[in-house]
């Protein structure tokens, strides 16, 4: 009980320390980006945080790959086994495993960052940083402010709104490609089993199908979390879809190589 207590207590310490470092490299980057250095310094924190996932990322998408190139040893056994769910779950499960696959190596990177984005919402929602780190700005919109206060300071397109604007218009377009990109997938048969398999949890396979439609969520999440939170969500989304349009080769299965072939190359992100 004390271990734990401790580690609560070190809570303050932390945001605190982080506060400081924003600030501070937010006047390195002053002469750049004048009063927006510290909206600055939030964009390239989150750029450091998914560089440094960028591993778990190219494991998931060695995953995501080898996932598509057992589908039709997937297919196979679901034909062979359709009258027994229980021993079809079974050996396409054993056949994961042996060839290396994890059906949550994609959720590792999301796991990861989850802290981070706690920690700046906490930041800039509590003022635990301090008074000052709230009132820094970008384009002249306060980072510990939310959407609401942009809009009683002269409207969804004054000087405050605009910032908004420009925020809700990059989500709608990441989150447009995300859903583009997600459906050709699907009709290209590419991640078949990943999901919607037969070992899938229950309702997974009606999740997939939404979840592409996700990303426009994110509209309401920047809209009511502070700006310097929702400015990491945009960044990190925004990074997210360009670094999935870079890693589709490592995503697109082989079609010259046999399937489960090179399971144990393919690695996952557990």
């Amino acid at each position: 009980m004390s271990a734990f207590t401790f580690s609560v207590s070190l809570f303050p310490t932390l945001f605190s320390s982080l506060g400081s470092l924003l600030l501070k490299v937010g006047e390195e980057l002053a002469p750049l980006f004048g009063a927006s250095g510290t909206a600055a310094a939030v964009v390239l924190l989150t750029l450091l945080v998914r560089l440094a996932l960028h591993p778990l990322a190219r494991s998931a998408a060695r995953g995501d790959r080898a996932r598509a190139e057992l589908a039709p040893r997937v297919a196979e056994l679901r034909r062979k086994h359709a009258r027994d769910p229980e021993r079809m779950m079974r050996a396409v499960r054993e056949l994961h495993a042996k060839a290396g696959v994890s059906q949550f190596a994609g959720i590792g990177p999301v796991l990861a960052q989850a802290p981070v984005l706690f920690a700046m919402f906490h930041l800039f929602s509590t003022g635990s940083g301090g008074a000052e780190l709230l009132d820094r700005t970008l384009l002249g919109t306060r980072l510990g402010g939310r959407w609401a206060d942009a809009l009683g300071a002269g409207g969804p397109f004054g000087a405050q709104g605009l910032v908004y604007v420009g925020l809700f218009a990059l989500v709608a377009a990441v989150a447009t490609w995300t859903y583009r990109t997600a459906r050709a997938a699907a009709k290209a048969g590419a991640g078949a089993d990943a999901g919607a398999g037969p070992d899938a949890l229950p309702g997974m396979a009606g999740f997939a199908k939404v979840a592409p439609l996700l990303s426009f969520g994110m509209l309401v999440t920047v809209a009511l979390v502070p700006l310097a939170a929702g400015l990491y969500l945009v960044t990190s989304s925004t990074w997210t879809a360009a670094e999935r349009a870079f890693l589709r080769k490592l995503r697109t299965p082989d079609a010259t190589a046999p399937a489960g072939g090179r399971g144990r190359r393919h690695g996952s992100a557990t």
